[in-house]
């Protein structure tokens, strides 16, 4: 019997050691899996992209990416050929406005389509170059009693530090230069008379003799005419955007890309043509972005800025206003 006690005992005890390793075993297996899940096929989907990209052809890693991702979606994604996704809205509302939300490999962002171009003005700094700070974008949509607006050209901002204060460039409003120099040659976006954007290099007295109404100095240009005219093999690495662009029919596309957040990254200039030549562009360029770039619609912000001052103060705008036109 005292044998018997032994043999049941020692059993027993290997019993447990198997149910410990297993549990400790499955433990392990459990949580490495949800770290790959959580690497590969996260909530942070710029993160989880990225990472796919910089896979390696074999090993582990590899198996682990497989096991949420088939071979061909990690070779589009490695290859950059990945299409971004659009959430279309389903018509166009009482404003004339369409917003879409867009996903691309790293990044996430908002485009308003402005049916009517005659809508889309210059807000700027009463104050501008006094050295009187400039105004949140919310504030300038309210003061000109708009009802949506991104943020539009540079500004001095010297260690990030900058508060609107002086644009960058030149400005153009109503018809009159407001800041910089009438011979002062500049990348130069702005609209005419007859509601057409009109992108391109040069001085404050050309674009007033070319009939430009409201202007504001940023860049690059990225298609003119229906042209791509910026090499899409130079760009300054993943960061939020700001874009305005225009369609044949005269609507304008109003972009804006978060980016430096674990959710998005940022866009490459490539990403931004890509984007402008699906919703159908004739003419696009570049606004300020970073830390500036921010879509408010409705009283609501649409993107997720990344200042962490919270809004920032900027020398202009571009905002709808119902019943605006440039004349």
């Amino acid at each position: 019997m005292i044998k018997k006690t032994k043999q049941r005992s020692g059993v027993s005890w290997i019993l447990v050691l198997l149910a410990v390793i297993l549990m400790i075993g499955g433990t392990t297996l459990y949580v490495f899996w949800k770290n790959a899940q959580l690497c590969y096929h996260g909530p942070y989907v710029a993160y989880s992209r990225q990472a796919l990209a910089q896979l390696p052809e074999s090993g582990l890693k590899r198996t682990l990416a497989e096991l949420f991702y088939s071979s061909e979606e990690i070779e589009q994604i490695q290859t950059g050929t990945i299409e971004y996704s659009r959430e279309t809205a389903s018509e166009i509302n009482e404003d004339g406005i369409e917003i879409h939300r867009l996903k691309g490999t790293t990044y996430q962002g908002v485009m308003m389509i402005v049916h009517n171009p005659e809508e889309v003005i210059v807000a700027t700094n009463p104050h501008m170059d006094s050295g009187e700070p400039g105004y949140t974008l919310e504030k300038y949509i309210a003061m000109n009693e708009g009802i949506a607006g991104i943020n539009a050209g540079g500004f001095e901002d010297e260690d990030g530090n900058g508060n609107g204060g002086q644009a960058y460039g030149i400005v153009i409003s109503g018809g009159e230069l407001i800041s910089g120099r009438l011979n002062e040659y500049t990348p130069v976006i702005g609209i005419n008379s007859e509601n057409k954007l009109v992108v391109g290099d040069m001085t404050a007295q050309q674009a007033l003799d070319w009939d430009i109404q409201e202007a504001v100095t940023f860049g690059p240009v990225f298609i003119k005419d229906f042209e791509v005219v910026f090499d899409s093999g130079r760009h300054p690495g993943l960061n939020p955007r700001t874009v305005i662009g225009q369609r044949p029919d005269g609507a304008m596309l109003l972009l804006v890309l978060d980016g430096r957040q674990p959710v998005s990254f940022g866009s490459t200039y490539q990403d931004i043509i890509d984007i402008m030549l699906d919703f159908g562009a004739m003419t696009a360029a570049n606004l300020d972005g970073g830390n500036s770039t921010v879509m408010i619609y409705d009283e609501e912000t649409l993107n997720s800025t990344v200042s962490i001052y919270g809004d920032r103060r900027l020398p202009t705008a571009f905002l709808v206003k119902k019943g605006a036109a440039h004349e």
